[in-house]
């Protein structure tokens, strides 16, 4: 669902501009009435610049006259026919500095116990290279002698739900959150 745009801006265009009730204002905008009525008395809100939601398109003329002669009906964004921006889910995200040294124990983990999985899963899990999977695979890697294996959920180098459709895709099987809890625990 689309939100409006500034919606303090909003307001004040609207409560100037409008015969509109403080009530119906706080509910397009999502402000309490009370703030709504701090804003027209001038005690907050001070300095903010009037946006017109008519003329960026999130309002229709019709809908304010309608919202004006009836002081019960409540404001409608006006749809818009903008397709929406796609949010990006897949993939690697960003691993903080602190965290990148866990990617050798997590790939290890990943080698270890789940030989099936491919190494672009796995470049698409932990956010690495072939070369570093490769390594840790063949135990050349130049850290190997500290490297353990440790669980890439837990590290928080990748979900758990993506970790199971990655082992599933790739015709594992995938254990529950008890099993892993319960392997941490080892030593």
């Amino acid at each position: 669902m689309t939100q409006l745009l500034m919606p303090k801006a909003t307001a004040v265009w609207l409560i100037d501009n409008t015969a509109l009730s403080f009530d119906q204002i706080g509910a397009f905008c999502n402000l309490h009435p009370l703030e709504v009525q701090s804003i027209a008395d001038g005690e907050a809100g001070v300095g903010i610049q009037g946006y017109d939601p008519i003329l960026n398109g999130q309002l229709t003329r019709a809908e304010l006259d309608r919202c004006e002669a009836d002081h019960t009906a409540v404001l409608v964004l006006a749809s818009s026919h903008l397709p929406t921006p796609n949010r990006r889910t897949k993939g690697p995200r960003y691993v903080p500095v602190a965290r990148r040294g866990d990617k050798p124990d997590a790939i290890m983990w990943l080698v270890k116990h789940h030989s099936e999985l491919k190494d672009s899963q796995i470049i698409k899990l932990i956010g690495t290279t072939k070369e570093t999977i490769a390594k840790i695979r063949d135990r050349s890697h130049w850290n190997i002698a500290n490297i353990t294996a440790k669980h890439p959920a837990m590290l928080g180098l990748c979900r758990q739900d993506d970790l199971n459709a990655a082992i599933e895709k790739a015709g594992g099987s995938t254990q529950t959150e008890e099993q892993v809890s319960n392997m941490s625990e080892l030593p």
